[in-house]
Parts: C-alpha cells; sequence; structure tokens
C-alpha cells in the first residue's frame, strides 16, 4: 500500500517527492448530487488533492448523534475523491471557523457556560472525544496507506489567534492518534511570530494561511517550520461577503502572480476556496469586530469555481500558472450557459401569526434563545404592556422586529448598535417581538455567544420579567403548507400582483421542461427566507450585496415546483423572477 509523510524537505509519496496542489471545497455548502462535478473540476484546473473541514454542529446538532445522511455525507465525499483520482485533506476542527454558524461548536456545546471552549477542559475533551470518535470512524479506514484518498488531517484551526493552551493541542493530538490516525497531522495560523508559535506543537508541521506577501509569508513559517515542506495550507485567493458591503472580489492577475511566486518556491499550497458554494437555510456565520457582520448566503467567495460550478478568471489563470510546475489535464470544464428565465406568482399567502409554528413556553425572566432550544433561524417573545414609554433591551441579537397588538412599533438592529425603542404614549396590549438569529459569531472572543433577547428588559426603567418565548419552528413545513393551502388565491389587482405585508409566508408554483440551476430574483422584496421544493436556500436581503440566490438544479424537477418564501417585512409585489446570471452585487461601495 502507498504511504505518505514528511521528508527533510519535501512530502514524500512512497518515498518520493511529492507536492500537495489542494483546494477547498466544503461538501457541506454543496449539494451531494454535484460533488462529483465540482471535484472533477478541480482536477482540470490541475490540483491533485480536495481539502474540507468537517462542521460538529452540522453532525451533531444533539449531543450523540451524528448524522451522515445527504449533504453530510463525508464518507461519500471522500470515496468521490478518491474515484477522481485525488487525495484528500481533513479539517475536523473541533473548530472551524468557516464563516460557518458558530465556527461549527454545537449549540448545546456552547450552551453549557461551565464548559471552556477550545481549552484542555475536561468537560470539553470529553464532548470532543465522543465526536472524534464518529469522525475518525469514516476517515481512518479512507487513509492512503489503506488504499484511500486521506494524507493529512489538521489539529484544531488557527488557534495561535484565540489561545494558547498547549495542552490542549496535545489532547487533541492524542486523541487523533489513538482514533487511528496515522498520517501526517498539521496546524496552521496566519504567519505572524505570536499566531505560529501559540497555535501549533513541535510535532505537528506547521502551515500557514496568507495571500499575499509570500516570499516574506514563508520566511516566517520556515522560522517556526525549520525542516520539511513550506505549505500554504490556505491561500486567500478571494473573500466572503457580508450583509450590508460589497461583493468581494480580488484580481485574477494578482492572485495567480502570488499562486506563481508560491509554487516557484517550492510550496504546497490549498486554495481557499477553490468553490465556495453556497450557505444553505441558516448555517452562516458572522463577524463581531466592534460591529456585528452577519455572512450572506452565497459563499461564492470570487473563486476559481463560481457559486454555480463554473469556471471563472481565476480558474483559468491558476491553471496556468499550475501548468508551469505539473501536469494539467488536456480536458476543460465548460463555460457558464444561461439559465432559465420566467416570472413566479405568489398567489397564496399567510401572516406568521395565522400558523401554530411558535414553541411558546412562558418564563418570569427575559430567557435567551437557548433556554427554548432556539438555536436559529427565528423567535418569538411576548409580553403584556399597560402603558407606553421606552422599551428597552440590554442587547438585541440579531435582529429584532417589535409588534403592538400585531402592528409593526419598530426594528431593531445589532448591526446599528440598537436596543430602545419609543411605544406610544397610549401602548396597552400584546408586545410582541419576532427575533432573528442572522448567524452565530464564527471568530474571536464572542464564539458561543448567547442569542435572543438579552436581559435587562425594561419599559421606562421597570423591569419587564413576565414573558411567553419560543422557536418558530421551520423544519417542517407542513403547517406552513397547511394555512397556504387553505387561503384564497389572490387575483391580480388592475395594476399588478398585489403587495405582502410581513411577517408573511407566501407560495406559487412555477414549471421547468427539465432541471436546470436556476438564479432566484426578489425585487421589490426586502427581507426573509426561501424554500424550493421544501429545500431551504438561506436568506435574502434588500441591503444586499447579493441579489439572487441559487438553486442548484438536483432541487428542481421537469413539471411543476413549488416557491415558498418567508417574507419578514414586506414585498412591493408577490412576484419573483428566475434570471440568467448571478448578481452577487456591486464591487464598489
Amino acid at each position: 500500500m502507498p504511504t505518505f509523510s514528511i521528508g527533510d524537505t519535501d512530502f514524500l509519496i512512497d518515498g518520493s517527492p511529492y507536492r500537495v496542489l489542494s483546494g477547498a471545497l466544503h461538501y457541506f455548502r454543496v449539494h451531494p448530487d454535484q460533488w462529483s462535478d465540482r471535484i472533477r473540476k478541480a482536477r482540470l484546473m490541475g490540483l491533485n488533492t480536495i481539502e474540507t473541514y468537517v462542521p460538529w454542529n452540522e453532525h451533531s446538532p444533539t449531543r450523540g448523534e451524528f448524522r451522515t445522511a445527504g449533504q453530510l455525507d463525508l464518507a461519500r465525499f471522500l470515496d468521490l475523491v478518491h474515484a477522481e483520482g485525488m487525495h484528500a485533506i481533513v479539517r475536523p476542527g473541533p473548530y472551524i471557523c468557516a464563516e460557518w454558524h458558530d465556527g461549527g461548536l454545537p449549540s448545546w456545546l456552547i450552551a453549557d457556560e461551565s464548559i471552556v471552549l477550545r481549552s484542555h477542559d475536561a468537560a470539553y475533551l470529553d464532548a470532543i472525544s465522543e465526536y472524534l470518535d464518529a469522525v475518525y470512524a469514516i476517515v481512518r479506514p479512507r487513509q492512503i496507506q489503506l488504499d484511500g484518498p486521506v494524507i493529512l488531517v489538521q489539529i484544531e484551526n488557527e488557534y495561535g489567534a484565540y489561545g494558547a493552551d498547549q495542552d490542549y493541542l496535545r489532547r487533541l493530538t492524542e486523541l487523533t492518534r489513538e482514533h487511528g490516525i496515522e498520517v501526517p497531522l498539521t496546524t496552521v495560523d496566519q504567519p505572524l511570530e505570536q499566531m505560529l508559535e501559540r497555535g501549533s506543537l513541535d510535532e505537528l508541521h506547521r502551515t500557514g494561511s496568507f495571500g499575499s506577501r509570500v516570499g516574506e509569508r514563508l520566511a516566517t513559517l520556515r522560522s517556526h517550520q525549520p525542516t520539511g515542506p513550506l505549505m500554504c495550507s490556505e491561500f486567500w485567493c478571494g473573500w466572503f461577503d457580508s450583509w450590508g458591503e460589497i461583493h468581494h472580489t480580488t484580481s485574477a492577475e494578482d492572485a495567480a502572480h502570488e499562486l506563481d511566486e508560491l509554487l516557484a518556491a517550492g510550496a504546497s499550497v490549498n486554495v481557499y476556496m477553490f468553490h465556495g458554494g453556497t450557505n444553505f437555510a441558516f448555517t452562516n456565520g458572522a463577524n463581531d469586530k466592534g460591529t456585528y457582520r452577519a455572512i450572506a448566503t452565497s459563499y461564492d467567495y470570487d473563486a476559481p469555481l463560481a457559486e454555480d460550478g463554473t469556471p471563472t478568471e481565476k480558474f483559468w489563470r491558476f491553471r496556468e500558472v499550475i501548468a508551469k510546475y505539473a501536469p494539467v489535464p488536456d480536458e476543460v470544464p465548460a463555460e457558464r450557459a444561461d439559465a432559465p428565465e420566467l416570472d413566479v406568482l405568489l398567489d397564496r399567502s399567510a401572516s406568521l401569526w395565522s400558523i401554530p409554528i411558535v414553541a411558546s413556553q412562558r418564563f418570569d425572566h427575559l430567557p435567551v434563545a437557548a433556554e427554548f432550544g432556539s438555536t436559529r433561524g427565528f423567535a418569538c417573545y411576548s409580553t403584556r404592556v399597560e402603558h407606553g414609554g421606552l422599551l428597552a433591551f440590554g442587547e438585541v441579537r440579531d435582529r429584532a422586529q417589535v409588534y403592538l397588538d400585531g402592528a409593526l412599533v419598530g426594528t431593531l438592529d445589532r448591526e446599528l448598535h440598537e436596543r430602545m425603542l419609543p411605544l406610544p404614549e397610549d401602548a396597552m396590549g400584546e408586545l410582541t417581538v419576532l427575533v432573528e438569529n442572522l448567524g452565530g459569531v464564527n471568530y474571536g472572543p464572542r464564539l458561543g455567544e448567547a442569542k435572543g433577547l438579552i436581559a435587562p428588559a425594561t419599559l421606562d426603567g421597570v423591569p419587564l420579567t413576565e414573558w411567553s418565548a419560543g422557536a418558530i419552528l421551520l423544519d417542517d413545513l407542513a403547517p406552513v403548507r397547511a394555512v397556504l393551502e387553505a387561503a384564497p388565491v389572490a387575483e391580480p389587482a388592475e395594476g399588478g400582483p398585489l403587495p405582502l405585508s410581513g411577517p408573511v409566508f407566501a407560495s406559487g408554483t412555477f414549471t421547468l421542461d427539465e432541471p436546470a440551476d436556476l438564479q432566484l430574483r426578489l425585487p421589490g422584496w426586502t427581507k426573509g427566507v426561501v424554500w424550493v421544493n421544501g429545500v431551504n436556500l438561506g436568506r435574502y436581503w434588500s441591503r444586499g450585496p447579493q441579489r439572487t440566490l441559487y438553486v442548484p438544479a438536483p432541487v428542481v424537477h421537469a413539471g411543476a415546483n413549488e416557491l415558498l418564501v418567508f417574507e419578514t417585512v414586506g414585498a412591493a409585489s408577490a412576484v419573483a423572477g428566475f434570471v440568467a446570471r448571478p448578481e452577487l452585487g456591486p464591487t464598489e461601495a
């Protein structure tokens, strides 16, 4: 059987030098029926390896389970990498960052305030051991020495930017070896002296994460990794988008130049991202460096392979560079074809308040969302007020729409640091607050913070302590569909389809001759979530930058298809449309 090891200057396969030319491709951000296509296109760019994180929170939403169906079938993904004749790098975290909800840490873990995250805390390590049992049961038999694709496994992730607990890293390493992982183990940090020193152990192979100033970064890395191959295991060739910002792009020419310099120095590389994919449903993360910024639904990343799986200019420039250092296949992927264009009338609608999907509980205090089991998406709080005045919360995480007897009073937006709202002087009645968790912080000290409304809650300085609160249950759409099917079909007015006032669910159907990738556009809509045939495509927001949502071809079928939208604010017209090309937003403010 083949062997993979680290030599004095190179990675070695069966004792011969081997350069790792890898690309990041997260199986959990791509429809499983499209995995083979994306993997193959990585090989066509000249790559020989696929790298992926493993998201603990997706696999284990409750303690003791490890889901592997559909989009979480890591074994199938690795087998497809192998079938394409490529190697694999697995990065199981347990923390992954990745602009992913809570950095990949499960909600049940972070809700336990007694646990010290990312440390040698015994309770934390017990939970990690259970997780690694399941992950490595998949990875272990797929290592290269067992004729599988896996050649490297990473310990933790950019730990030097977070902590310096060497006992923690040592125990993670021990757990990994105890679970039968024999391939070389790596760490990654930005090539800064303190991060490289704190984030690894001498028995682990240090790698760097950067996208520019290659010579300088490799020199810094070499000073902390004096032997073995140099590797940039996150070569940042693009960037992620956040709501309310521009669509980030980088020059294909500049990125190719940096890649050329990296390869000319003899280094190995992992292109981050080769193909970004999509933050489906409520999986996106957020950053908070003084101002909270939620990550957008598209994770296109301005990568060589676009969100819809088509090659970009960066793909071709990278392919040219790689061809200088390694064989590149003659076969090339097809260019993007226009997606089908059509309009959809959403002719049935129902108010959120008319649908029994709020699982309310009573509390004698203002609870955080985890107390009533709300870990993602939306929650609803309500209490009774007897007069008006200044309504205030300790903090809003992350966006709250405040209603008095069903009428919207105002909105509190965490990004704007809003937490107070005046109620009318004659206010009396049911105060209801629709709260959206816009994504768990994935990087830095606010990792694992509580969500929902944060105490204290006061009205003119007097505490509000009697609350009903619960998650809005959106995993099962049957109650929503039942109410919509009983709703009358809306007849378009003389001036066109009627507007919608949120929070409201609306549905319609559209017909296709055959399955195809689609680009959904919601002009005149404000903010909400979209499902096609029951698949949650993620959030849309008029704040931008992105204007379209990607609909993977495997989600739709020939004939009639269902489009269901939850609009939280309002839509000028109950019409959506599919357009020919993705629109990810302006690249300049």
